[in-house]
């Protein structure tokens, strides 16, 4: 193994196989990380270097992985004949079916509960709902780019949490839960369409409109070009 990026990410994923074991008795945890370690036969300061903040880096690890597997399931599978919103639920329920033992989940939802570790927790979910809008194909370039992933980060972090306690058999009744969801948000954009089909009410949504136009996503906006930096004629 070496220091390279490349070899770092084969470290840290090293770690998190050998550490999964150790979560549903340990939590992500040091102890965990510990054993992670001894485990693999890693280098203890190699593993540091890859894992600054130890399990908690691997957490991330291990919910990137799930985004990773059920991204796969998605470009494997025709969703030509589905209505979109159950494209949507599919996705979801991919995401769901990635996960092995839902223990370590359980567990990462307490690690990611803790105030140092919120933040990182609120972007997993949101990468989550950003990277099922992106593989279904979601070409948004307004303020739209950002509520699709707001309102499918709400609907994924909820059926996670009931998803966690439901025993009933195949997760039946946590497929029945998200559909409900996904119904909830259907009928808030279908009262928007009516809104706006509604020659009374249209002229009210016309300067929140033209707002959420100017509105544009990450991916859309130039970079921010600094006095004195010079760029070859080509990167524009």
């Amino acid at each position: 193994m070496t220091d390279t990026p490349n070899g770092m990410d084969q470290i840290k994923d090293d770690l998190l196989d050998a550490a999964l074991m150790h979560v549903p008795f340990d939590g992500w945890s040091e102890t965990a990380f510990r054993a992670a370690i001894a485990d693999s036969g890693i280098d203890a300061a190699l593993a540091r270097a890859a894992c600054p903040r130890g399990a908690a880096d691997l957490a991330v690890a291990y919910h990137l992985r799930g985004d990773d597997e059920m991204v796969r399931r998605l470009q494997a599978t025709d969703l030509s004949a589905l209505r979109f919103r159950d494209r949507i639920a599919t996705a979801v329920r991919y995401r769901l079916e990635a996960v092995e033992d839902k223990e370590a989940v359980r567990r990462g939802a307490a690690l990611f509960a803790l105030p140092q570790y919120a933040g990182d927790g609120s972007k997993l979910v949101w990468g989550t709902a950003d990277r099922i809008w992106t593989a279904l194909g979601d070409h948004s370039d307004d303020v739209n780019w950002y509520t699709k992933r707001a309102s499918l980060s709400a609907v994924y972090a909820a059926t996670v949490l009931y998803w966690l306690g439901d025993e009933s058999p195949d997760s039946a009744a946590t497929w029945a839960f998200l559909d409900r969801r996904i119904e909830g948000v259907m009928r808030v954009e279908k009262a928007k369409a009516q809104v706006r089909g509604n020659r009374l009410l249209k002229p009210l949504l016309m300067g929140p409109d033209w707002v959420g136009r100017q509105i544009r996503p990450p991916h859309s906006r130039k970079a921010f070009r600094m006095p004195g930096v010079l760029r070859p004629r080509n990167a524009e």
